[in-house]
C-alpha cells in the first residue's frame, strides 16, 4: 500500500499546513508542444514537515516530463506537520494539485 502507515485527515487527524510551496518547472519540450493542465498528486507529509512518498493520481503528460516535474516540485514543499488528537506530529497523506499554464 501507499504511505507506509500514514494517516488520512479526519477522525482526530489534523491536516498539515503548507509553509513553502514550489511551482513545477516546464520542460522545453512541453513548452514547444504547448501542454497545459494539472497534475494531481498524493503525497505523505512526514512528521518533520517534509514530503516522503509521492504518487500521481491524475497525470498530465508522460511524454514531455511534466508529471516528473510535478513530483520534483512537490518534494520541495514544506509543511507544518499534521498531528494526531494529542498534538503529536504524524505522517499524513495529502493531495497536491499543481498547474502548468503557459503565460
Amino acid at each position: 500500500g501507499f504511505g507506509g502507515g500514514a494517516f488520512r485527515p479526519g477522525a482526530g487527524i489534523n491536516n498539515p499546513v503548507p509553509l513553502r510551496q514550489v511551482q513545477p518547472k516546464y520542460t522545453s519540450e512541453a513548452m514547444r508542444a504547448k501542454i497545459q493542465g494539472i497534475v494531481e498528486l498524493e503525497a505523505v507529509v512526514l512528521p518533520n514537515g517534509t514530503i516522503g512518498e509521492v504518487r500521481i493520481m491524475k497525470p498530465l503528460d508522460k511524454q514531455y516530463g511534466l508529471d516528473q516535474e510535478a513530483i520534483t516540485a512537490a518534494k520541495a514543499w514544506l509543511f507544518k506537520p499534521g498531528t494526531d488528537k494529542d498534538g503529536k506530529p504524524i505522517p499524513v497523506i495529502v493531495t497536491i494539485i499543481l498547474e502548468f499554464r503557459l503565460h
